[in-house]
């Protein structure tokens, strides 16, 4: 998995987390719910000002061009989203 792929990785994570379960054990999937290759995107862009909402389940996402996760306006999770990361 390349660095710009984790961010899918630590989306899942935050709402195992919130759900307190492991991330295979949510009981939906990230994929039917957004376009993955649409987050990447985002993430491998140079510009850091924007923010996605995704509606999942019983939860609402933020993820920010800054490298923040938030799950139900919950304590962000950060991820490090520089251009240094593969591409």
């Amino acid at each position: 998995m390349t660095r710009r792929h984790e961010i899918l990785s630590e989306i899942v994570t935050a709402l195992a987390d919130v759900e307190d379960c492991q991330p295979h054990e949510l009981e939906y999937s990230l994929y039917d719910h957004v376009d993955p290759e649409a987050i990447i995107r985002l993430v491998a862009s140079d510009q850091t000002d924007w923010q996605l909402t995704i509606q999942v389940p019983d939860h609402t996402v933020e993820i920010r061009g800054d490298g923040q996760i938030r799950v139900d306006d919950g304590v962000p999770r950060e991820v490090e989203l520089s251009s240094q990361q593969s591409k």
